[in-house]
């Protein structure tokens, strides 16, 4: 019998508990022995749960018990999440969470822990919930040189975006009736704001082009200013705007990686993934492109994702599984402004202004072509330029959106 510990009783560490009691039988064979929870660790109190004899509120219970050789980090943050990560691998435990920002924040800390003391620190659930990701770039694709690595990482952003495409409503209005459903956060900023799919695409930055990106040092940005006016520019395009993260590889070694709304072709596999879903694109050198799509959130996908690391982890205690990247040097990572993309802007200029800036651009549709253009309104989509190159053009002009175009 192999003992573990639950961080946390939240959504995730219910969600884990209950996956280990119902699936115990199929656990026990796939791990080749008979793993059982031990304790749950969490302040509060839950009167009437099933698992009430499990609960403890002492993490030096589970520090010095030598009998628990896993722990399941589902607490979140980098506050006492990352304190008890670090004790449990300074005592010999492997380590399992979900917890995409402390992976991204202190992973490379935290992995040459577990390195140096021969124990695992396995985060499949950090990206993509319930989606195989990690696995994948770490093991089936390791014959390839990967150069590029992109998707729609958030559920609550894309629900938004899917809802004001479908029905015609604006942002505000779709953000309320997510939160009313349980998709967005009283407080949505980390999603909306694109700071979840920054973690997301940073970790998976690391796995791919092999050394650390920090979250604080790529450029992000949400989709609060996305509006009616830039989806139905996009559809007149054939194209959906969709926040992405993304991350590849430039001439040199160098990377870039950011997070942006997007508008991608409908002729794109990704332009299909709706609602609360998410699809990762990968592209290496031997195998092309290829792409992962499943639930990217929620207590039960994300608790498969966490059992499966814990029955490898079970599965590897004498031998440990390597995962890693290593520090980045500077310059590895390149601003993603200094990168050349196509552009799509919308603009209360008037045609001189744009043909003065741009010269010959690709225009989407003329003032008052349908209800709600505004006068003088226009949108266009630019060759290729660098961030610095458009915003240098558009001094001057009265830029309403501009978005990245695939």
């Amino acid at each position: 019998m192999v003992n573990i510990a639950i961080l946390g009783f939240g959504t995730v560490g219910s969600g884990v508990a209950e996956v280990m009691r119902e699936n115990a039988q199929s656990i026990a064979h796939n791990a080749a022995e008979e793993i059982g929870v031990k304790y749950i660790l969490d302040l509060r109190d839950f009167p009437g749960s099933p698992f009430a004899d499990w609960m403890i509120r002492d993490f030096g219970l589970i520090e010095s018990d030598p009998d628990v050789q896993v722990v399941v980090e589902t607490i979140g943050g980098v506050g006492a999440a990352y304190e008890f990560t670090k004790r449990a691998l300074l005592a010999g435990k492997s380590v399992v969470t979900s917890n995409k920002e402390l992976v991204a924040t202190h992973g490379h800390e935290l992995l040459e822990i577990a390195k140096r003391l021969n124990v695992n620190y396995l985060f499949e659930a950090s990206v993509g919930g319930g989606i195989p990701i990690i696995r994948p770039i770490t093991q089936c694709l390791t014959a390839n040189e990967l150069d590029e690595i992109y998707g729609i990482l958030n559920g609550t952003t894309n629900y938004i975006l899917t809802r004001m495409i479908t029905d015609g409503a604006p942002f505000a209005d779709i953000l309320k009736d997510a939160q009313r459903l349980g998709y967005a956060e009283a407080d949505p900023t980390a999603d909306v704001e694109g700071y979840d799919a920054a973690r997301k695409i940073c970790i998976l930055a690391d796995l791919c082009f092999g050394k650390s990106v920090d979250p604080e040092k790529i450029s992000v940005e949400g989709i609060s200013r996305v509006t009616l006016e830039d989806i139905e520019y996009a559809r007149r395009l054939g194209y959906k705007i969709k926040l992405l993260g993304r991350a590849y590889r430039l001439p040199g070694g160098h990377i870039t990686a950011y997070v942006a709304p997007h508008l991608i072709s409908k002729t794109s596999l990704l332009s299909n993934v709706d609602g609360v879903m998410n699809g990762i694109v990968v592209h290496g050198n031997a195998l092309g492109e290829c792409m992962f799509y499943g639930a990217g959130a929620g207590k039960r996908p994300t608790a498969s994702a966490v059992v499966a690391d814990v029955i490898d982890a079970v599965k590897h205690r004498k031998a440990r599984k390597y995962l890693g990247w290593d520090e980045s040097e500077p310059g590895y990572l390149v601003d993603a402004g200094d990168v050349r993309t196509r552009w799509y802007v919308r603009t209360g200029s008037g045609l001189s202004d744009i043909g003065r800036a741009f010269g010959d651009v690709r225009l989407i549709s003329y003032p008052g072509e349908y209800p709600g253009a505004g006068p003088g309104e226009y949108a266009f989509a630019t060759p290729e330029l660098t961030g610095r190159e458009l915003a240098a053009k558009c001094a001057g002009m009265e830029v309403r959106s501009r978005f990245r175009i695939l």
